[in-house]
C-alpha cells in the first residue's frame, strides 16, 4: 500500500498503550483538546502538503479510492508495562497478522462505507427503536458526504439520509430527537415554502412539544424573506395555546390537587416549557422594539398566573374577569401601589358593596318590586341616540364629506408647511425623501433615546401623543394562560428580574434549555456575564493590546442612568409583591435588596456608609420576624458595603434565636452559618486576621451542634474535632437523598460549609475530599442537569483556584476542564480557566482549549470568552475574523444578534474596514432581521458609509418588517429647519 515517509519516529514515544492501538481510524473522533490540528480544515491543501504526521485522518482526504489503511482490533485489554517506552517498528513484509494480541485488517475508505452500513443496516434492524443508533446512522451519512467531491454524489447522500429518518421517524413517531434531524436534513434540501408546510404538519401532531415549537420558531424568525412581526406574534399565540391546552388537558387528568400537580414530572417540564416560549415571545416583541408590549405582557401573565382570585372559574370567565381589572386604572405588577389581581378585585368589591349599602340607606323603599328597568342614564343615553338614528344616510354623508374635507385640508396644510420650510414632499418621496447622512445618523440616535425611555405602557387616559404606548387587553389576551406548579412560577418571576436586569443568585443549570435560549436571544452583554468576563482586564495592558481593547467597549449598553435607576425600582416593586407568594425565597429577597440599592444608588458600594437598602430590609423584618434567611441576606448587603460590625450584629441575632424556632425554619441554618462564615473569610482577605478564627467559630458551632453564641476566642481543639465528626455523620445522612436526586440549598450550604471547616482548620487536601465525596453520591445526569451540584462544583473551583499556589496546575487545570465537560456553557468555570491559565500556562495552550470547545460544543458563552481572550490579547485580525466566521458557520449561533453586533463593532471600531463592516451589517440583518437594535447598528456606525438612499432604504425595509419605529424623519426635518 502506498506509504508516505514523512514519519518523525523519535517523537512516537509510548504514553498509553491503549492509544497506540487507537492511533488510526480511532485517531478521527480523538477528544485530544491539544491537538494542534485540530480546527483545520481537512480539505484544505496546504495540510495535505505539509502536514507532519501520517495518519487516517489525513489519509482519508486522498482521491486514491484503493488506498489501504490500517484497522487495529484489540481483542483484549492490553496490560500497560512502564518498562515499555517506545513502540516496536513492524516489518510490512513479515505477513504479521496481530500485535500484541490485536487483529490487524487493511481496508480502503470504500470499505470501511461498506461495512459501516451493513453494521448500521443489521443494528437498526435489531433493535428499531434505539434512537441513537438511527441518529448515529444519519450522522454517518454527513461524513461520507463530506469525502465526496461532486455535489451530485453529496446530494443522493442527502436523499438517503433523509429515507434513513423517514423510517426512523416512522418507527419512533415521538422521538423529537429523529425529527429535528429529517426536519434539518429537510432543510438542507427543500424551499421554505415545503418546509414550513411540513413543520406545521409535525407539529399538528405533537402540539405538546415545547422542543418542536422552540424549533419552528427560531426557523421562522430567521427566514428574512417570510418575516414579519406580525406573523410571528400569530405563530407564538399559536405555540402558546397548544402548549396552554396540553397543560390543562394534564392537570383534567390528574385531578388530584395542587400539591400532586407540582410534583408531576411531566406537567412541570410542560409548564417550564410554556414559561420558557412565552419569555421568548416577550424577549422577541422587546428587541423588535416594542418594549412596552413585552412588559405589558409581563405585567399581565404575572397577574394572571399568580395573583389570580381563589374562584372556581371557567376559561372564559377568568379572561372576562381579568379583562375588567386590566381595562381599569388599578396599578399592575412593578407599579407603584400594585396589590395584585385578586387582592385588587376584592378591595373594589367591598367599595361596591360599601357604595351599595350608602345608597340603599339614602333611599326610601316605596313598594314591592315592579319590574327590570333601565338605569336612568341609560334610558338618556339610549333616547340620545335614537334621535341621532334620525335621517342618519345624509348626516353621516355629511360626516364623511367632513371628513375627507379635514383630512385633505390637514394633508395640504403639512405641505404648504413642509415647503415654507424648503421641504418638497413630493419631490422627497420620490427621490429618497432626505440626500444628507447626517440627517439620518440624528435620526438613529432619537431613535435610541426614545427606544431607552419608552419601555412602560401607559393607561387609556393619556395624551394624543402617547396613544401608541397603550396597550389594551386585546394585545395581550392571545398570550395569557394558567400555571400551577412552583418551579414554572418560580422560573417566569427569575426569567422576569433577569429580563430587567435584576441581580439574583443561581436559580438555573446552565445545561438547561432556559439559560441555553436565554444566552442565545442576547443583544449586549449583561452584567453578571460582563463581571465575568473582566476576568481578562488584567490583559487589557499587555503588550499585545497597548489601547486597553475589551470586548466591554464593542458592545457598550446605551441604557442611562435614568432608565436603569426606573427598571430597578420596577423590579424592586416587582419583586416585592412576588415574594407575598414566594413566601421565605431567600433568592427573590436579594433580588429585591439589591434592585432598591441599585434604584436609590450608581456609586460603588465600599464608598457607602449607609447600606441603601436598610430601611427595606428593617421594613421586611418587621413583618415577619421568623424570617431568618431574610436576615442573613440583608446582614450580607450590610457587609458588602463594608458595615462589617452591623452585619456581624445581625447574624449574631439570627443565629442565637434560631433555638426557639418551628423545625422547617431551624433547615435554613446551614444557610446562615455558611453566610456568616464567608462574610467573616472576606474580611479576613481586607486585612483583618482576626476574622479567620471568627469563620472557624462559627461552622465549629454548626458542626458540633451546640448552641451558637457571639465569637469571644478560639475554639478549642474538642469543638473542632466534635464539628468534623458531626460534619461526617450529617453528610453521609444526605447519601440516600442525593442518590435519589432530592437535593436543595440547605443540604449543598451543609455540603459548602464542611469543606470550608476543613479548608480552614487542615488544609486545602481535605476539603477536597468533602467535594469528592459529595459528587460521588449524584448520578452523573443528575449532575449535569442539577443548578444545585454545579453551584457545589463551582464552589470547589473556586476553593482550588484560592490555593493555586499549593495545589499542583494539573490539579486545577484537570477539575476546570472536568466542570466544562459537565456544564460547557458556564460563564464562571470558563472564568477560573482564564483565571489559572494566565498564572501557569502559555495563551497558546488556552487558545487550544477556546478552539476545542467553540468547534465540539459552540455557545455563545465560550464563543465570547474566546473573542475576549482574543481582544484583550491583541490576536491577529485574521485570527479573530476566523474566529467570528467559524462560529457563524454554526446554524444557531448565526441567528445570534451579540455576535453579529460584535462582528460589525469589531470591523468598525478596531480594523477601521468600512468596506468589511458594511458586508457583515447586510449579512447580519438578514440573518436576524428581528433585532431593531442591529439595524441601528448599521445608522450609528456606518452612515458615513452608506450613502442617504441606502439608508433611506434600509428604514423602509424595517417597516416593511413590522419593526417598531418611534420616530418619523419628518420630526428631524424640522429640527433642523428650526434651528436654521
Amino acid at each position: 500500500m502506498p506509504i508516505q515517509c514523512r514519519m518523525d519516529v523519535a517523537r512516537y514515544k509510548l504514553r498509553n498503550t491503549r492509544k497506540t492501538f487507537e492511533l488510526n481510524y480511532c485517531w478521527r473522533n480523538h477528544n485530544s483538546i491539544f491537538d494542534p490540528d485540530g480546527d483545520v480544515d481537512a480539505f484544505d491543501s496546504k495540510l495535505r502538503a505539509e502536514g507532519r504526521y501520517w495518519s487516517a485522518k489525513y489519509a482519508a482526504v486522498e482521491r486514491h479510492k484503493n488506498l489501504k489503511r490500517t484497522r487495529i482490533f484489540s481483542h483484549a485489554r492490553p496490560q500497560l508495562k512502564d518498562s515499555v517506552d517506545f513502540i516496536p517498528l513492524i516489518d510490512e513484509g513479515s505477513g504479521d497478522e496481530s500485535v500484541s494480541g490485536a487483529t490487524v485488517v487493511e481496508e480502503s475508505w470504500e470499505d470501511e462505507i461498506f461495512f459501516k452500513t451493513k453494521e448500521f443496516n443489521k443494528m437498526t434492524r435489531e433493535r428499531p427503536h434505539d434512537e441513537k443508533i438511527w441518529l448515529d446512522f444519519a450522522d454517518f451519512q454527513d461524513k461520507v458526504a463530506s469525502m465526496q467531491p461532486h455535489k451530485g454524489a453529496r446530494l443522493q447522500i442527502l436523499e438517503k439520509k433523509i429515507s434513513i429518518l423517514e423510517k426512523a421517524t416512522e418507527l419512533n413517531p415521538d422521538s423529537e430527537d429523529l425529527l429535528l434531524s429529517l426536519m434539518n436534513a429537510y432543510q438542507s434540501r427543500d424551499s421554505i415554502d415545503v418546509l414550513i408546510s411540513r413543520w406545521e404538519r409535525i407539529l399538528l401532531q405533537n402540539s405538546d412539544s415545547y422542543t418542536l415549537w422552540r424549533e419552528f420558531l427560531r426557523f421562522v424568525q430567521g427566514e428574512f424573506s417570510r418575516f414579519k412581526v406580525s406573523e410571528m406574534r400569530k405563530i407564538y399565540a399559536n405555540a402558546i395555546q397548544a402548549l396552554s391546552g396540553a397543560c390543562s388537558k394534564q392537570h383534567r387528568q390528574v385531578r388530584q390537587g395542587a400539591m400532586q400537580v407540582s410534583l408531576d414530572p411531566a406537567i412541570v417540564k410542560l409548564e417550564v416549557g410554556l414559561v420558557d416560549i412565552f419569555m421568548s415571545l416577550c424577549r422577541f416583541e422587546w428587541q423588535a422594539g416594542y418594549k412596552e408590549l413585552a412588559t405589558a405582557l409581563f405585567q399581565a401573565e404575572i397577574e394572571y398566573s399568580l395573583f389570580s382570585p381563589s374562584l372556581l372559574l371557567s376559561k372564559n370567565s377568568k379572561q372576562r374577569l381579568f379583562e375588567h381589572f386590566w381595562s381599569s386604572n388599578g396599578a399592575r405588577v412593578g407599579e407603584d401601589g400594585a396589590l395584585g389581581w385578586s387582592t385588587w378585585l376584592e378591595k373594589e368589591e367591598e367599595q361596591r358593596q360599601q357604595a351599595v349599602k350608602e345608597e340603599s340607606s339614602s333611599n326610601v323603599d316605596e313598594g314591592g318590586w315592579t319590574g327590570w328597568s333601565e338605569p336612568l342614564s341609560k334610558i338618556k343615553e339610549i333616547n340620545e341616540v335614537s334621535e341621532k338614528v334620525i335621517d342618519s344616510d345624509g348626516v353621516l354623508e355629511e360626516l364623511e364629506d367632513g371628513a375627507e374635507m379635514q383630512e385633505a385640508d390637514e394633508k395640504d396644510d403639512t405641505e404648504a408647511l413642509l415647503k415654507m420650510l424648503g421641504i418638497d414632499a413630493a419631490a422627497a418621496e420620490v427621490n429618497g425623501e432626505v440626500k444628507d447622512t447626517r440627517t439620518w445618523a440624528r435620526w438613529s440616535e432619537e431613535e435610541v433615546e426614545r427606544d431607552s425611555d419608552q419601555w412602560m405602557p401607559v393607561r387609556a387616559n393619556c395624551d394624543d401623543d402617547q396613544l401608541l404606548r397603550v396597550i389594551a387587553y386585546e394585545d395581550v389576551s392571545d398570550y395569557l394562560f394558567s400555571i400551577y406548579s412552583k418551579e414554572a412560577r418560580l422560573s417566569l418571576v427569575s426569567q422576569f428580574i433577569d429580563f430587567y436586569g435584576g441581580r439574583m443568585a443561581q436559580w438555573t443549570c446552565t445545561n438547561s434549555s432556559t439559560w441555553v435560549e436565554k444566552t442565545l436571544s442576547l443583544e449586549a452583554l449583561t452584567d453578571p456575564l460582563l463581571d465575568e468576563l473582566k476576568v481578562n482586564d488584567f490583559l487589557t495592558k499587555s503588550e499585545g493590546n497597548p489601547a486597553g481593547i475589551s470586548l466591554e467597549h464593542l458592545l457598550s449598553s446605551a441604557n442611562g442612568i435614568s432608565m436603569r435607576t426606573n427598571m430597578m425600582k420596577f423590579i424592586r416593586n416587582a419583586t416585592l409583591l412576588c415574594m407575598t407568594v414566594f413566601p421565605q425565597n431567600f433568592i427573590l429577597e436579594e433580588a429585591a435588596l439589591v434592585a432598591e440599592e441599585l434604584s436609590n444608588t450608581m456609586m460603588n458600594s465600599s464608598s457607602c456608609s449607609i447600606t441603601p437598602c436598610r430601611v427595606l430590609a428593617k421594613s421586611l423584618l418587621k413583618s415577619n420576624r421568623q424570617d431568618i434567611l431574610l436576615c442573613g441576606v440583608y446582614a450580607q448587603r450590610e457587609a458588602a458595603f463594608g458595615n462589617i460590625d452591623h452585619a456581624r450584629k445581625i447574624f449574631d441575632m439570627a443565629l442565637s434565636s434560631i433555638e426557639g424556632l418551628p423545625v422547617d425554619v431551624r433547615r435554613n441554618e446551614s444557610l446562615l452559618y455558611l453566610w456568616y462564615a464567608e462574610v467573616e473569610l472576606a474580611n479576613c482577605s481586607h486585612g483583618s486576621p482576626e476574622s479567620l478564627l471568627r469563620a472557624l467559630h462559627i461552622l465549629s458551632c454548626l458542626g458540633s451542634g451546640v448552641k451558637y453564641t457571639p465569637y469571644k476566642c478560639q475554639p478549642s481543639s474538642l469543638l473542632q474535632l466534635r464539628a468534623r465528626q458531626g460534619f461526617r455523620e450529617r453528610i453521609n445522612l444526605l447519601r440516600s437523598t442525593w442518590t435519589h436526586g432530592v437535593i436543595d440549598d440547605q443540604s449543598v450550604a451543609l455540603v459548602c460549609s464542611a469543606a470550608l471547616f476543613e479548608e480552614i482548620s487542615i488544609g486545602w487536601t481535605a476539603s477536597a475530599e468533602i467535594f469528592d465525596q459529595a459528587f460521588s453520591m449524584v448520578l452523573p445526569e443528575r449532575r449535569r442537569n442539577s443548578y444545585h451540584v454545579e453551584s457545589l462544583f463551582n464552589y470547589y473551583v473556586a476553593m482550588l483556584s484560592k490555593h493555586h499556589r499549593e495545589v499542583k496546575l494539573s490539579k486545577v487545570w484537570q477539575s476546570v476542564l472536568k466542570g466544562l465537560q459537565m456544564y460547557p456553557v458556564s460563564p464562571k468555570l470558563y472564568s477560573a480557566l482564564v483565571q489559572i491559565s494566565h498564572l501557569y500556562t502559555s495563551p497558546n495552550k488556552l487558545r487550544l482549549v477556546f478552539d476545542e470547545y467553540c468547534r465540539k460544543k459552540p455557545s455563545v458563552i465560550n464563543w465570547l470568552f474566546a473573542l475576549s481572550f482574543e481582544i484583550t490579547r491583541g490576536g491577529s485580525q485574521h485570527r479573530i475574523r476566523r474566529l467570528f466566521e467559524r462560529a457563524l458557520e454554526d446554524e444557531k449561533l448565526r441567528k445570534s444578534v451579540i455576535i453579529w453586533r460584535s462582528y460589525i463593532a469589531y470591523e468598525h471600531d478596531i480594523t477601521c474596514n468600512a468596506s468589511a463592516a458594511r458586508r457583515v451589517f447586510f449579512r447580519a440583518v438578514h440573518a436576524c432581521p428581528w433585532s431593531k437594535k442591529l439595524w441601528l447598528d448599521g445608522f450609528l456606525k456606518l452612515n458615513a458609509i452608506l450613502t442617504a438612499k441606502e439608508l433611506s432604504d434600509l428604514q423602509e425595509v424595517m417597516r416593511d418588517k413590522e419593526l417598531n419605529l418611534r420616530t418619523d424623519i419628518y420630526e428631524i426635518l424640522l429640527q433642523d429647519e428650526m434651528e436654521c
